[in-house]
């Protein structure tokens, strides 16, 4: 039995890459060495990468000249619009974790030449594993090399969401907004906690919190409008149920003012919205999708106790009814706050538009797809009462699943 649920998806067409130049090409010295190599990574066989690290790992006087060119590589997709976490994302997708780890020194050893980095940039750095390569033959090390600027010097251009290393940065904020640390804690207790009550009563409050954070944006543009635009991050939408996942996020996005763009081929969705929207619905969404694979694993362990093995359609389908039933129910709560002062409506409509201008402005062009997903009624139906029990208020029977726009 089969099940069609709709979801839009980002035109990702084919664009060239970071390019690169073929080194000092008859110079004798590691320029020569490098771009003999380096041929290697527009190569469509591995024998001519055996043969560019057996170069490699014959000049030791090229390894400096080998690493500068890694950094200038980075530098290149950083002014393409890539970041820290979309290499790791993609790296960990295609390479070894021996790759990763060359990758994550790579990509701090370049961040730390600069002064100041994008906020958001940290957190990303923070997040790499900076433990150091494990000793390997020359040989060995320089595939691994190899193999690590083949994948970058063929990503695309990304449009870009955010400031490069050595742009200037807009005033930082003095510490985390007080608003954003108490949606932390929250949604922390959420998922700590083993009583599905208490989790509700939780994650109805975060969401509150940012309906109201919201609206206080709106009364501020309302009294006195600045020249404030919509900006956008990234956050990673990764298999296996990637469409569930996109469908949840766009859910939280959306009913906290902001718009999610679902990027399928390299495993991300960009939000767009008011910077103050931004780590709010990151972290909710985060919070529910911890909460909803806890909540399938406990429904899984009924199932095989009941004598029904674990199935991919099962988790499939809790996870879609989990997000589509959760998007009615964020978007309630956020009606009913909004209720509380009908004269910022006018504001809140004028915010909503000027996100949607942008997001317009960013992705031009959209293509729709249909979600196929093998039906599991067992599955939706706990994915529903997992929605339910995640927190907000009772949504209704029978939620169709919701469009995002990706």
């Amino acid at each position: 039995m089969g099940r069609e649920d709709g979801v839009n998806t980002r035109d990702t067409g084919g664009t060239s890459g970071t390019g690169g130049t073929s080194g000092d090409r008859g110079s004798g010295g590691p320029g020569d060495t490098i771009g003999r190599a380096f041929e290697a990574l527009y190569a469509r066989d591995d024998v001519s990468l055996d043969t560019a690290a057996s170069l490699l790992a014959a000049d030791r006087g090229a390894d400096a000249e080998l690493e500068r060119r890694g950094e200038e590589f980075l530098r290149t997709l950083w002014a393409r619009g890539w970041q820290p976490a979309d290499l790791v994302r993609i790296a960990r997708r295609d390479l070894s974790d021996e790759h990763l780890r060359f990758l994550s020194g790579l990509v701090l050893g370049e961040t730390a030449r600069y002064e100041t980095l994008p906020h958001r940039w940290r957190a990303q750095l923070d997040e790499l594993d900076a433990s150091p390569v494990r000793p390997a033959d020359r040989f060995s090390s320089a595939t691994t090399v190899l193999e690590v600027y083949r994948l970058l010097v063929r990503l695309p251009r990304l449009d870009a969401v955010g400031p490069v290393p050595g742009e200037a940065l807009p005033p930082a904020a003095a510490g985390e907004p007080r608003m954003l640390s108490r949606i932390r804690a929250l949604l922390a207790k959420a998922e700590a906690t083993g009583y599905p009550e208490e989790a509700e009563a939780l994650t109805a409050k975060a969401q509150e919190l940012m309906a109201r954070h919201s609206l206080d944006g709106a009364t501020l543009a309302a009294g006195a409008p600045t020249p404030e635009t919509p900006g956008a991050i990234r956050i990673g939408v990764e298999p296996p149920y990637e469409q569930a996942k996109a469908i949840l996020l766009d859910a939280v996005a959306t009913a906290n003012h902001c718009r999610a763009v679902w990027n399928e081929a390299y495993g991300f969705s960009t939000v767009v919205g008011f910077e103050a929207d931004l780590d709010p619905v990151e972290l909710l969404y985060t919070s529910l999708l911890v909460q909803g694979t806890a909540a399938m694993t406990r429904a899984e362990a009924e199932q095989r106790a009941g004598g029904r093995k674990r199935t991919k359609s099962f988790r499939q389908s809790f996870l879609l009814a989990y997000a589509n039933r959760l998007g009615a129910r964020l978007a309630a709560t956020s009606r009913r706050v909004e209720s509380e002062a009908p004269s910022l409506l006018p504001a809140l409509a004028s915010r909503d538009l000027a996100v949607t201008t942008r997001t317009d402005e960013l992705f031009p062009e959209t293509r729709a797809t249909r979600v196929r997903a093998a039906w599991d009624e067992e599955g939706w139906t706990h994915g529903a009462s997992a929605a339910d029990r995640a927190g907000l208020h009772p949504g209704r029977r029978g939620v169709e699943a919701r469009a995002v726009r990706c």
